[in-house]
C-alpha cells in the first residue's frame, strides 16, 4: 500500500480553520492558553483573511465564539455576583429617579413659598407707607 502525503496547502480552507482552532484551544499543563482566542489569531494560523472567515465560514466563527465563552470559565459565582450587582444597580437608579423627582417637587414648593413671602412683604411695606407713622401711647 502506498502512503499519500498531504501538505498544508492541499487542505481546504475550512479544514485549516478547524485545525487552527483546535491548536488554539489546546492548553498546556499550566492551564493557560498559548495563543489568544481571537479571530485575528485564528486567521493568522490558518493563513486566510478575516474577511474570508466572516463571509464564508460562519460555522468556524461560531465554534470560535463558543471556545471564547468556555475559556472565560464557569458561569458560577462570578456570574451570579455580576447579576446581583446589575439588579442592585437597576434598583439604585430607580431610587435615584424618585429622589430627583422629590427634590424637584420640594424646590418648586420652596420657590412658590419664597415668591409668596416676597409679595406679602411688598404689600406690608405699601401699607406702612400709606398709613404713615402712628404714635402709640404706652400709658394707660
Amino acid at each position: 500500500m502506498r502512503e499519500v502525503k498531504v501538505d498544508a496547502d492541499s487542505r481546504t480552507t475550512a479544514q485549516r480553520l478547524r485545525d487552527a482552532l483546535a491548536t488554539m484551544v489546546r492548553t498546556p499543563s499550566t492551564g493557560v492558553a498559548v495563543q489568544p482566542l481571537t479571530a485575528t489569531t485564528l486567521c493568522q494560523i490558518a493563513g486566510i483573511s478575516r474577511n474570508a472567515l466572516y463571509r464564508y465560514h460562519p460555522e468556524v466563527l461560531a465554534a470560535l465564539h463558543e471556545a471564547q465563552r468556555s475559556a472565560r470559565g464557569p458561569s458560577g459565582a462570578p456570574a451570579r455576583q455580576a447579576k446581583l450587582l446589575r439588579q442592585e444597580n437597576r434598583e439604585l437608579r430607580e431610587q435615584l429617579g424618585k429622589l430627583a423627582a422629590l427634590v424637584d417637587h420640594y424646590f418648586a414648593a420652596w420657590q412658590d413659598a419664597h415668591l409668596m413671602l416676597e409679595r406679602r412683604e411688598r404689600e406690608l411695606a405699601e401699607l406702612r407707607r400709606a398709613t404713615g407713622p402712628q404714635v402709640v401711647s404706652m400709658r394707660r
